[in-house]
């Protein structure tokens, strides 16, 4: 039954409620004197400095054609992605996640496009069950695929699969393929498996996982890896985190002073985007913030005073710290995060090219660069084929998954007589 009329300008009235309850609130006056007054150094409660400017504060634009026309100070870009089915039970009792990881090329490479990584993981309660598998080969050499036995845990089951799978495709895809890199290395999302990291403020379970079994910790330490690999060839490595729902920032804030925006990209969205006398957003520049090193929330797990899991790091430690800037587009009014390790941003004249970059390619394609939009495309896996590789699991299984009565009310699952 849908809503009637009425009640629809009932909901509607409280609504204006609320809203004129919020426009009381100057988020953007907050915003700026958070931005004016905390952020060079941000400290946290124990006088540790948990954001730092590199260089100046500082907020810049620029106009959106004349940037898009520039040309790129990277000629060649490859980026990375990889997809999921989304962790699924069945009635067997398992809990499995499938990954595919891809990368492509700007300049297109076709061969590399057609290569994957291909994780499936398993979580079982039996403890003599075990699924660890070599890596097999598939589509001629182009594709590997391999089983990984999930921790066990008595919560967060999929949560634990769909972390493992996705991760360990992605940074083991990344390692692959690495030597193909020639400029410039373009990860769609974080360049640390924040999913595993968050663990450790999750819940006591999956923190003690995370800091006990070495399957978590060698997926961080793929990425590790990763960042040395890079250092060592001297091509740059970014992240391109496109949705962030992040609050260290907002967090810190919140016990110094007023914060009402809901995290750390809201705040900068406040600070980012600019208005005419009237109030109307203006959309011809783009908008970006200065580089930061960061050591709030999971970023201080790699930070230079972190104990990165204890895994063993070769470079300098704060070579792997956490750098990134925020980039605004008024067109969208999407906020952008990009990140890189200090290795590649400790240099000024290199954090302005990546900077130009990044304000390059979010101009030209009206959002994430081409390199990742490609990868994305490479690595997803639709409603379609996720529910196709379920059902062909469940042959393999020879029983079904353990669906509930909203799997059958939102079209999950077809209703059978």
């Amino acid at each position: 039954m849908t809503l009637d009329p009425v009640h629809v300008d009932g909901i509607a009235k409280l609504a204006g409620q609320v809203g004129a309850t919020v426009e009381s609130s100057d988020q953007g006056a907050a915003a700026e004197e958070v931005w004016a007054n905390f952020l060079d150094p941000l400290y946290d409660t124990t006088g540790r400095e948990i954001l730092v400017p590199l260089g100046e504060r500082r907020r810049r634009k620029v106009p959106i054609a004349d940037i898009a026309l520039e040309d790129p100070p990277f000629p060649t870009q490859h980026g990375l992605d990889s997809g999921t089915i989304n962790p699924t039970t069945f009635k067997n009792g398992l809990v499995l996640d499938v990954a595919q990881a891809a990368m492509s090329a700007t300049p297109s490479d076709v061969d590399l496009h057609r290569g994957r990584t291909i994780i499936m993981a398993v979580h079982s309660n039996d403890t003599t069950l075990q699924f660890d598998g070599d890596w097999r080969a598939d589509d001629r050499g182009y594709a590997r695929r391999r089983v990984l036995d999930a921790p066990q845990v008595d919560r967060f089951e999929q949560r634990v699969v769909h972390a493992l799978a996705l991760y360990l495709a992605e940074s083991e895809h990344a390692l692959l393929n690495a030597d193909s890199v020639e400029d410039l290395f373009v990860l769609d999302g974080p360049i640390y498996p924040t999913g595993l990291l968050r663990w450790a403020d999750r819940d006591t379970e999956l923190a003690e996982v995370l800091a006990e079994d070495d399957r978590p910790k060698s997926v961080v330490g793929n990425y590790v890896e990763l960042v040395e690999r890079f250092v060592e060839r001297d091509v740059p490595l970014v992240g391109f985190v496109k949705n962030s729902s992040r609050k260290p920032l907002t967090r810190a804030v919140r016990k110094k002073t007023t914060a009402p925006w809901t995290n750390d990209s809201a705040f900068f969205r406040h600070v980012l985007e600019r208005q005419d006398d009237d109030g109307e957003r203006q959309d011809d520049a783009l908008t970006c913030t200065n580089w930061f090193r960061s050591r709030a929330g999971t970023d201080g797990t790699m930070a230079a005073d972190g104990d990165a899991l204890g895994i063993e790091r070769t470079l300098d430690s704060e070579l792997y710290e956490v750098t990134f800037f925020v980039c605004y587009d008024p067109r969208t009014d999407l906020v952008f995060r990009v990140e890189a390790p200090y290795a590649f941003t400790k240099d000024p004249d290199r954090r302005e090219r990546l900077t130009r970059q990044v304000l390059h390619d979010v101009a030209a394609e009206r959002g994430p660069p081409l390199a990742i939009a490609k990868a994305d495309e490479l690595a997803s896996i639709d409603r379609q084929g996720s529910e196709e590789l379920t059902r062909r699991i469940e042959r393999e299984f020879d029983i079904d998954r353990d669906s509930s009565y909203n799997d059958l009310r939102w079209g999950a699952i077809e209703e059978t007589f």
